[in-house]
């Protein structure tokens, strides 16, 4: 019995154009660009360009927060909205988050994009048992973050004002952990030990 006759390139090329593998290949594409800067912040790559966003923002409780007001420490923004799935889906690692890193210096800044009644936000924040600061912002506070392409966004700031990370998705409180027990354990500007 003959041997069979060597599979040529064009063969290959038809088998590898399945179905399976085309969506395969696209949902790999969709994904990649997603998920590197999750893989980033768990390994710590830092961000490529230094942003230094400057807005002020009142809190659902009525205090006022700047980046000015906000230097020295490690800050975790989050943007989110009410009728966002995923959004709702992490809170409650964010609010775990915030209890767990308030003492050693990170501020969790919840900012709601959320339009409509104010009590409604409220009502949500309510709901959920959560206790860091959220406000509700508008597109000025945004484009000061340097925009926002989907919710949730989260923005990991060192405690000089410099945006280290940016990931979207729910499974920020997960990836952004070892980054901000990094940022934690660098030292303050200007000091040689980290701020307590």
């Amino acid at each position: 019995m003959p041997d069979a006759a060597p599979v040529g390139w064009r063969q290959r090329a038809v088998r590898w154009l399945s179905l399976p593998n085309l969506v395969t290949a696209a949902v790999m594409l969709w994904a990649a660009p997603r998920c590197w800067p999750h893989v980033e912040a768990l390994v710590g790559v830092q961000q490529r360009e230094a942003r230094r966003p400057d807005f002020a923002v009142a809190t659902r409780t009525g205090e006022t927060l700047t980046m000015a007001s906000l230097r020295g420490r490690v800050v975790l923004v989050n943007v989110w909205a009410t009728w966002c799935g995923p959004c709702r889906a992490e809170m409650p690692a964010l609010q775990q988050l915030s209890e767990a890193y308030k003492a050693e210096g990170m501020v969790l800044l919840g900012l709601s994009v959320d339009r409509g009644a104010a009590a409604k936000v409220d009502a949500f924040l309510a709901e959920r048992g959560i206790t860091y600061p959220v406000a509700i912002i508008g597109g000025d506070v945004l484009a000061a973050l340097g925009g926002v392409r989907g919710y949730p966004t989260s923005f990991l700031i060192d405690r000089a004002g410099v945006v280290r990370h940016t990931v979207m998705g729910p499974v920020a409180p997960l990836t952004l952990r070892p980054a901000i027990q990094r940022l934690l354990a660098e030292a303050t500007p200007g000091q040689g030990t980290p701020a307590r």
